[in-house]
């Protein structure tokens, strides 16, 4: 039951958490190491509250999972792990992710809770309400980059929030376009929303949302490049690969691969190569002043 219950934490998820080390370290300050700690402390909290989240909904969502191709396979949905034992086990996560980004920053475990909230309204209803499901989910990745600031008690950029929430809304929009092509007619029955949602509608939001962290990020960039003075042109050079990351992201998605995308960033070699020259070139900008 234990592999059961860890299987069910989804550890591979983990890796949305990073985005908690987005804000510092576009602030330049993870090179500091009480900053550093706090952004790690805030990375296992959002991981344990995260995975706290992942228990009840998927012990909420048992039957309809028991129907859907792939997550019948899930440890509650296959029985691996008892309803009863998801719901104490999950409440527990929830309760010590809150606690863990106390130790942080208040304002950390402020956002933590607000992100249990909101994943709670989902779970309970949001889910079922068309556009609304789309930014609740784009809201968690949102609040993940919130509260790497308030823990390392940096600001963030107006800019740069605007491509975190866009940028999150292109990814959400994708992964509903895949999970529609991957059920076919029985998307509805599986996920109502679905149903709503037209591939003209989804092909719309992505390319807004898409384009609107395009233009933000263009705009971020040459902000940063502004307020570091003159010198080699780091900031702008790192719009080459940011870009080059989301027409590729586009292009798989719109080939239906985006229904997980942690699994997709996993295994695809050119957005791993562009992001890492991102994080480079970026990091260079960043920490040579």
């Amino acid at each position: 039951m234990l592999v059961g219950i860890l299987r069910a934490m989804r550890p591979r998820q983990w890796l949305k958490n990073v985005l908690v080390a987005a804000a510092p370290g576009a602030a330049g300050v993870l090179d500091r190491s009480e900053e550093l700690v706090a952004t790690l402390v805030a990375f296992v909290a959002f991981s344990l509250a995260a995975s706290g989240t992942y228990l009840l909904n998927d012990a909420a969502d048992v039957e309809a999972d028991r129907a859907h191709p792939t997550k019948r396979h899930r440890p509650i949905a296959s029985g691996a792990v008892p309803e009863h034992v998801a719901w104490v086990v999950g409440a527990v996560l929830l309760l010590a992710g809150i606690a863990v980004g106390a130790l942080a920053d208040w304002r950390c475990a402020a956002v933590i809770a607000g992100y249990v909230a909101l994943t709670t309204a989902y779970s309970l209803g949001l889910k079922r309400v068309a556009v609304v499901d789309l930014l609740a989910v784009a809201s968690g990745f949102v609040l993940r980059t919130i509260a790497g600031a308030v823990a390392t008690d940096v600001p963030i950029s107006n800019w740069f929030f605007i491509v975190a929430s866009f940028g999150s809304l292109f990814m959400v929009a994708g992964k509903r376009h895949a999970e529609r092509l991957e059920l076919g007619a029985e998307a509805a029955g599986v996920r109502s929303v679905l149903g709503e949602y037209t591939p003209g509608f989804l092909v719309y939001v992505r390319a807004v949302s898409s384009g609107a962290a395009l233009v933000a990020y263009c705009l971020w960039a040459f902000e940063k490049a502004d307020l570091a003075g003159g010198g080699f042109p780091w900031f702008q050079l790192s719009i080459v690969p940011f870009s080059i990351a989301i027409l590729r992201y586009a292009l798989l998605l719109e080939q239906g691969q985006g229904g997980a995308p942690e699994e997709l960033v996993l295994r695809d070699r050119v957005l791993q190569t562009m992001g890492l020259l991102w994080g480079v070139v970026f990091a260079v900008g960043v920490y040579r002043q």
